[in-house]
């Protein structure tokens, strides 16, 4: 069967961090004969040689190639293409991971639409991927349609002829962004690019160590040597005119603005700060012309028009005004509809902890000079702010806590300004509501609801909440796509989440109540705290003194109030006894997880009744206790344990 996908991981030094790599690619989806997975060792001095030389000898899919030092990954990954059989070729870093049906999708996708390149959804832990990139999925997309420049990493999948007919291959030696003028070339070149966002294919990592080649801080007179190269690339492979400044903005948004702005620049050491500002302020005259820096959002033009005049000062000082300002979001409803959550909340932006105010009357303005002070620039952003509000937009993510996979939530919303004060000023407020498939919401896990909100200059994210205990909604859990999904307030913070793996006591259950319950016959009927569609099913399961029978129960919709009835045919012929009743939202899973009922059945005399769940006698309560004190010992001493290992 020939190769259908090479991947390409260049190491050095990786440490235990490469252990996730190689998990993540030994568990792939794609056969193993249709792929194959290139170490290039590009001179590690710890003991990661001898570990892949292990691997490769114990799995035939894994290959290692050893080689002196090269200083950076640019080599490495050519000798990793020269090395290749891949139609394809997929680069990754020794430090990230992929997600298990990455090379599949990836591949599929990239057949399917004939992608010279396929920029697979990334999930970035601990650090930033591009967003809007992976809205949606762009099965043919440009520079021009999409913003594919705004993922410039090297974690994408390319089509080897591609590389080899037009030869692209990485600058080498100790370097900063080769990665720019690679990938920059191949999407001005390719004869199509397909952007696959519906399933998070590489999860790029921010080592506990920070010692991520990225994170490093650089000599500022070599990187901006090196991001004149990529510059190069674009004018080579572009006219003067639009599409090049708005490919420009890029590089002077996210590589010079952007470093310039807010807490970012005065975290760093003001001789570092100085040296940085005086090469930015260089590429900025040389290469940048008047509209690659007017197609910035108005926080952004002020900077640049700062560093364009070489007033390090007021950029500084524009900065601590910027850090100062952040995002609100305020939840006004959590409920259950149609087996959807509806959630409402407003958002807008505070400076100072304080809600922010704009001039009532604003109209735009263009900025043709940089602004005489600080102040004047913090005027001229707050009226085109007030002025652009039309453009505006909340947007509502659930970031899986674990794995940092995040989607696009569908949000309805409305643009409000609120006089503040005298009535010359107002707060420019975005009322949202978001609607939540739990049921489209890939695997399980805690989900942290987080608003996105682009307004004027800015463009930030912040957690939906606090939520005043007093005032917050308190939703049931719902049963959705044959699971339970609980909405939750974080504590101590106050934030929305959603659990899709809920079981057991935080399902709520505990909330029945005794009236709520009636045997009839075989028939076993409950009000229940819980949202559901009519006609979920779920799973029954009653045990007594080591017995256990099963059924199935259906539930419905109440017509006179929240929650749903569950109703049940009871095991034939209930032998006698009392009987614990347990809930499983999800009774088609390999493990069905169950939450415990507030009642039990006494079975006897032909008769069932509902009665209170009895309590565990004196033994069995003791046992409980010993297992709880073995266990908290276990947890103090398997740390030591591993410690010494």
């Amino acid at each position: 069967m020939p190769v259908k996908v090479s991947v390409i991981v260049p190491v050095y030094n990786p440490g235990i961090y490469i252990e996730d790599c190689i998990s993540s690619l030994q568990r792939q989806s794609l056969p193993p004969d249709e792929y194959e997975a290139i170490f290039v060792d590009d001179g590690s001095t710890d003991g990661t040689p001898a570990r892949l030389d292990r691997l490769a000898a114990e799995d035939p899919r894994m290959r290692v190639i050893h080689q002196e030092n090269s200083g950076w990954s640019g080599k490495p990954r050519n000798v990793g293409i020269a090395a290749a059989r891949g139609e394809f070729v997929m680069f990754v870093d020794n430090d990230d991971y992929l997600g298990d049906e990455a090379l599949e999708r990836m591949y599929a996708y990239g057949v399917a639409h004939g992608a010279d390149v396929v920029v697979g959804k990334m999930a970035g832990k601990n650090r930033g991927v591009p967003v809007e990139l992976f809205r949606r999925s762009h099965p043919r997309a440009t520079v021009e349609n999409a913003p594919l420049i705004d993922s410039l990493t090297p974690h994408k999948m390319f089509r080897r002829e591609f590389l080899d007919r037009i030869g692209l291959r990485f600058p080498e030696g100790r370097r900063r962004l080769e990665d720019h003028v690679f990938v920059t070339e191949a999407y001005l070149r390719a004869d199509n690019v397909s952007v696959l966002s519906d399933y998070v294919c590489y999860y790029h990592i921010r080592r506990d160590d920070a010692s991520n080649a990225g994170f490093q801080r650089f000599d500022p007179v070599g990187y901006f040597g090196n991001l004149r190269e990529a510059l190069d690339v674009v004018e080579r492979y572009t006219e003067p005119g639009p599409v090049r400044d708005r490919l420009f903005r890029r590089w002077l948004r996210v590589e010079m603005v952007e470093r310039l702005r807010a807490r970012r620049l005065l975290a760093l050491p003001d001789d570092y700060r100085r040296e940085l500002f005086a090469e930015i302020h260089k590429v900025v005259v040389e290469r940048f012309g008047p509209g690659v820096a007017a197609g910035l959002q108005p926080t952004q033009q002020v900077v640049a028009a700062f560093t364009a005049a070489d007033r390090y000062d007021d950029v500084v000082a524009f900065a601590e005004w910027e850090a100062s300002v952040a995002p609100t979001a305020a939840p006004t409803g959590v409920e259950w509809r149609d087996g959807s959550l509806h959630v409402g909340f407003t958002a807008e932006y505070a400076c100072a902890r304080e809600p922010m105010t704009f001039p009532a009357d604003a109209v735009r303005t263009p900025l043709t000079d940089p602004p005489k002070n600080v102040e004047e620039a913090v005027a001229w952003v707050g009226a085109e702010t007030a002025a652009r509000f039309e453009q505006a937009t909340a947007d509502l993510l659930l970031r899986e806590r674990a794995s940092s996979a995040q989607y696009f939530q569908p949000v309805e919303f409305t643009r409000e300004t609120v006089p503040a004060g005298d009535g010359e000023r107002v707060r420019l407020v975005l009322r949202a509501t978001a609607t939540v498939d739990p049921a489209a919401l890939p695997g399980d896990g805690v989900w942290d609801a987080v608003v996105r909100v682009k307004l004027g200059g800015w463009t930030k994210e912040c957690r939906l909440g606090p939520a005043p205990r007093a005032t917050r909604p308190e939703p049931y859990a719902g049963v959705v796509g044959g699971r339970a999904v609980l909405p939750y307030w974080t504590e101590p913070h106050g934030n929305l989440s959603l659990d899709t793996a809920v079981k057991g006591g935080r399902l709520g259950l505990g909330g029945v109540r005794r009236p709520d319950v009636a045997v009839s016959g075989a028939r076993l009927r409950a009000r229940l705290p819980l949202h559901a569609p009519d006609g979920a099913r779920v799973g029954l399961r009653f045990t007594s003194s080591g017995r256990t029978l099963h059924a199935s129960g259906t539930l419905s919709g109440e017509p006179d109030g929240p929650g749903t009835r569950l109703e049940a045919t009871l095991p034939s012929g209930l032998p006698r006894g009392v009987w614990r009743v347990a809930l499983a939202p999800d009774p088609g899973a390999a493990q069905p997880r169950y939450g415990g009922l507030p009642f039990a059945l006494r079975a006897g005399g032909g008769r069932v009744l509902v009665v209170p769940v009895p309590r565990p006698g004196t033994v069995r309560r003791l046992v409980r206790g010993a297992r709880r004190v073995l266990g908290a010992v276990r947890a103090k001493v398997a740390p030591l344990i591993d410690g010494r290992r």
